[in-house]
């Protein structure tokens, strides 16, 4: 399945009114820790799918979601459960740690 690819307009639907609780990754061309982590949550999402949606979230292209929660640093994921922010993660990590941070958090 992988990572899907979020904008501002279709954040609502795709991340707040998703039945599954969505882990949304904000980055950027420019930036090298998110492009390491990358990889790392397209084999989570394909590992994970039937418990979480993996997105992400181009903040240069759509820079109104990461200003209205208050993302200052990328690469920063945000755990949505039912249409709330449940918790956040900032800075690049390994798999386990995220993989920790979603059972957590789910």
């Amino acid at each position: 399945m992988g990572t899907k690819n979020i904008t501002d307009e279709g954040f609502e639907t795709d991340v707040l009114k998703n039945e599954k609780p969505v882990l949304v990754d904000f980055w950027a061309e420019w930036c090298g820790p998110c492009k390491q982590i990358g990889p790392i949550l397209e084999e989570i999402s394909n590992e994970m799918s039937n418990e979480i949606v993996i997105a992400k979230h181009n903040i240069d292209e759509n820079p109104n979601q990461p200003t209205k929660y208050g993302v200052r640093g990328i690469p920063t994921m945000l755990l949505f459960k039912g249409g709330e922010l449940k918790a956040t993660k900032v800075g690049a990590t390994t798999k386990s740690n995220i993989i920790s941070f979603i059972k957590e958090n789910i």
